[in-house]
This record gives structure tokens, sequence and C-alpha cells, in this order.
């Protein structure tokens, strides 16, 4: 049976409310959870930017299941501090967090002060953070000066077991560069074949352990209302990469899907008012290949979402996948 996990926008809720939502989310039935890792929004009117690390510390405290989180080492955060706090989080709750690596967006890395660089150099810096974090999360002390520089590092306190690295990807290109390093792959939904053609590449080039699929989802009383949540909340979406990597304040992106046609929010948002429906629209994605799947509703009111969950849409998805 396919994992179903709920996702914990930060760019959206203040922490309190989604460690609120992540703990409802436990009692509806959900398997596990992950969340964002933003220092800004996408949108203004989104209007928050919790610190990932600081709030999956309180969730895993507050649950049972396991929680991710996506990050992107290299700029923001030096990979000795990651490795320092992913290995902490792994020692308090053994089994339970994992973090999928991503090369990360101008929009939450520009605060350094330092350029943003090409992909290809992100990528780089990104292998070389990750190489640096699993050496220390194997209790070495590491010397290394490449993109990123560390000098005679060590963690002192250590998990019994390290926590899965995966990759981020969107592109079949990003995938099958991933598949060398990474211990899994989380990605998010797009039309099927793209995400045909993310898998396969990941597969195809010897990659290892779950692939993951992050849906966004706008579900309501009616489609004229769930329409409504998604192009308030989540216009993001008229948005993709390489577009979003490069844009450095949340009113940029704003300005960006300005005159965008609005109906195109349908492609990456799964907009729907019954739970049967869009549990078939989910179950479509997930069969492409996918061990895991997170749900995230774009709306605000999660406490809606969740009893909707709980009582329909997660015995419906069970039922499929």
């Amino acid at each position: 049976m396919v994992f179903i996990g709920f996702h914990a926008s930060h760019e959206q809720i203040a922490p309190s409310s989604l460690l609120d939502a992540v703990i409802e989310a436990e009692r509806a039935g959900f398997d596990g959870a992950m969340c964002s890792d933003h220092l800004a929004p996408w949108s203004p009117r989104q209007g928050h930017s919790g610190f990932a690390l600081s709030w999956v510390a309180a969730a895993l405290a507050r649950t049972s299941f396991s929680i991710g989180m996506v990050n992107a080492p290299g700029q923001r955060y030096h990979p000795v501090m990651i490795a320092q706090a992913f290995a902490t989080l792994a020692e308090m709750f053994p089994g339970r967090f994992w973090a999928a690596m991503g090369s990360g967006e101008a929009l939450n890395e520009h605060v350094t002060g330092d350029a943003w660089p090409v992909k290809h150099l992100r990528n780089e810096r990104l292998r070389e953070s990750v190489d640096v974090i699993h050496r220390l999360l194997g209790g070495e002390e590491v010397d290394h000066d490449g993109l990123v520089r560390v000098h005679c590092a060590r963690v002192w306190s250590l998990p019994a077991e390290p926590p899965p690295l995966f990759a981020t990807a969107v592109s079949a290109e990003t995938a099958a560069w991933a598949a060398s390093w990474a211990q899994g792959l989380a990605t998010v939904a797009q039309e099927p074949e793209s995400l045909r053609r993310v898998v396969d590449a990941y597969r195809s080039e010897g990659g290892a352990g779950p692939c993951i699929l992050q849906v966004h989802l706008s579900l309501a009383k009616t489609d004229d209302e769930a329409f409504a949540i998604a192009r308030e909340q989540w216009k993001n979406g008229l948005l993709s990469p390489p577009v979003t990597w490069d844009l450095e304040q949340p009113e940029d992106l704003d300005a960006a899907v300005a005159g965008l046609d609005e109906q195109d929010l349908r492609r990456s948002v799964l907009v729907d008012h019954d739970a049967s429906s869009l549990a078939d629209r989910i179950a479509d994605l997930v069969q492409i290949g996918f061990e895991r799947v997170y749900l995230h509703h774009v709306g605000t009111d999660q406490s809606w979402f969740l009893d909707a969950a709980a009582s329909e849409l997660i015995p419906a998805l069970k039922e499929r996948v």
C-alpha cells in the first residue's frame, strides 16, 4: 500500500497553527508528514515562513509518525550546520526524520549577499554539501575546499543511524544526475508524461530508495470555491523552473504571474469538490511509480481539509493505491 503523507506549508500558515495541523493530520490517518523550508513565502498574500528546523523538532515531539523536510545546503545554510541539525533530530527521534536535498531558489538564498550561481554550479555545490553532510554524519572529521569550504569539522552528538538524504528534482535531467548519490527522489506533481520521464530517468540510472510525489490540491464544497482558494493562495503555481529559481522577492513572483491565464493553475493544483474524484486523480499520478505521496491542500483552513481527508479522501485513496 502506498504511503499517504501530509504536506505542511510554512509559507501559508503560522508555525503554531501548522503544528496543530500536523498533530491533527496524524489523527486523521495520514502516514507521515513533510514540510517546506523557506525564508520567504512565494507571495505576500501567503504571509508566513517559519523556520523549518525549529518546527520539525516540535512536530516530531508532538507526533509519532515520520516527518521530513526539503533543504538546500550551500548558501543560506552551511552544510556543517545542517549535518549537526540533522544528527540531533535523528538522535532524538530515531528512524523518523528524513530530508530531501535541493539546489534552492534565489527567493530564499539571496539574503546572504553572495552571487546566485547558475544551475550547474548550484548542482555541484549541492553534491559537495551532501558529501560533507554524509561524512560528518558518519563520524568523520572533515576538511573540504571547493564550492563550499569546511575546516576541521566534526559532529559530536551522532544518531545510531543517520537520516536518509533524498534528492529533489523537477526535470528528468536532474533526476538522472541525482541517481548516483540520493537515497530516494522527491518531486512535485506535473503533467503525467513529465512525471514518467522523471521517475524513469532516476530508476534507469540506478536510483535507489523511494520515489516521493508531492501533490498540490484544493478541495472545497464547490468547484468555484476550490478554484478561488487556489487562485488566492497558490497563484505561484502558474510559474515553474527555471523561472522560479531566479526571482528574489515574493513581489517578483506576483509580478511574473500578472496577466497569465489563471485557468492554467488547474495544471499544477488539483482543483476538486468531490473527494472520490480527487482520489482517482491522485491515484493516477501515484501509479506512475511512486511509493509515497504527500498531499498539500493549498488553502489556509487546514481543519476543514483534514476532516474531509479523514472521512472521505484517505479512505478513497487507500482503495485505489
